[in-house]
């Protein structure tokens, strides 16, 4: 199959728009989340993502209209947690993340058990998304994007020092809670890429791609949008020619890169 015949279906360019648009969104924040040592974040609102989705089909309302509010002040919980409890972060995302997943099994079990609905948000299914998902997709993308750049230096401060932060007048608490609420959206829009289970993925590997072979702070986001959106175009291309989930092919892809890109800085190393 050549490219134009690959790009003439509908569903494929529908793909392809939400894809890279909630892949550079992925890529961008989990550089950000990395750097801070919070990458599991992603996988906790995840499993809170399952418990949302399953009371939005069980109350037979669109999972987005139910997931992006419960994500958000799940997000703000785990910030909560952390700052009045004294609880580490790993600790709080367990915690909430836990809750969560225990949250929607008892939803999926009471309302008649998992279903293929359920299943293809665990698993996600690209090729699925409609028209109104690609414009929830860009709008959500392009705030969240918009925000990133009005804060930017404030939240590159943070990244590295957050005590340099706090005692140069910047208010960490609001960015932090910011950030979060930016994670909460990213992975509520991951779903239906890549599916719940493999969210956190995507917010992980292009970030530990671009570390590799990036050469400060601007290039290496960068490297990262640039990685996940490859990988999202390739692993469409290639789950639709051979037959493979989309999400799955997605995530393989972006092992690969990881792979190549960990040989390069291994080879450039020696040479040095």
């Amino acid at each position: 199959m050549d490219m134009l015949e690959f790009l003439s279906y509908g569903f494929i360019q529908r793909a392809i728009v939400a894809g890279s648009f909630i892949a550079v969104l992925c890529s961008v924040l989990g550089v950000l989340l990395v750097l801070r040592r919070l990458s599991l974040m992603g996988d906790g609102l995840a499993h809170v993502t399952f418990g949302s989705v399953a009371l939005g089909l069980a109350l037979k309302v669109y999972p987005l209209y139910v997931s992006i509010p419960l994500v958000m002040i799940s997000s703000v919980g785990i910030l909560k947690l952390i700052e009045r409890a004294g609880i580490y972060g790993d600790a709080a995302i367990g915690i909430v993340s836990s809750l969560g997943i225990a949250v929607g099994v008892v939803i999926a079990s009471a309302s008649g058990g998992f279903n293929v609905d359920i299943l293809s948000y665990l698993f996600g299914n690209i090729l699925s998304i409609g028209a109104a998902e690609v414009y929830i997709s860009m709008f959500l993308a392009a705030l969240v994007l918009l925000t990133i750049c009005f804060y930017f230096d404030e939240i590159f401060s943070m990244t590295f020092d957050e005590e340099f932060a706090k005692a140069s007048g910047i208010n960490v608490a609001r960015i932090n809670l910011i950030l979060a609420v930016l994670t909460s959206i990213t992975v509520v829009l991951t779903m239906r890429l890549v599916g719940i289970m493999l969210t956190s993925a995507l917010l992980i590997l292009p970030a530990v791609t671009a570390f590799q072979i990036g050469r400060g702070f601007k290039h290496t986001l960068f490297i990262a949008a640039a990685t996940g959106v490859v990988s999202v175009i390739t692993g469409i291309f290639v789950s639709f020619c051979i037959n493979l989930p989309a999400g799955a092919s997605i995530v393989l892809i972006n092992f690969v890169l990881f792979f190549v890109a960990f040989a390069l800085r291994r080879c450039s190393f020696f040479h040095e």
